[in-house]
């Protein structure tokens, strides 16, 4: 099983499926979130979020925002460029 990912910004659904892996730009640095993450919530500052849907990387330009990860679950909150 792979992670269920969720990118929402104020406009729209951006993303919702499945996902191999998830790189955000947290604001004390970037980091990848992969099956099993312990839970967290972190703040996101301006950058690229990268994610792995079926070995394709998939990328997203944001001005910053919040990411939520549980039981395999990541949410993101986003202001996309």
């Amino acid at each position: 099983m792979s992670l269920r990912l969720k990118i929402v910004s104020p406009e729209k659904i951006v993303y919702e499926g499945n996902a191999d892996s998830v790189l955000v730009p947290g604001t004390v640095g970037a980091f990848e979130i992969l099956k099993d993450h312990a839970p967290i919530i972190s703040s996101l500052e301006k950058g690229v979020v990268e994610y792995g849907v079926n070995g394709q990387k998939q990328q997203l330009l944001i001005s910053g925002g919040f990411v939520e990860v549980k039981k395999n679950e990541v949410s993101l909150c986003v202001e996309v460029e």
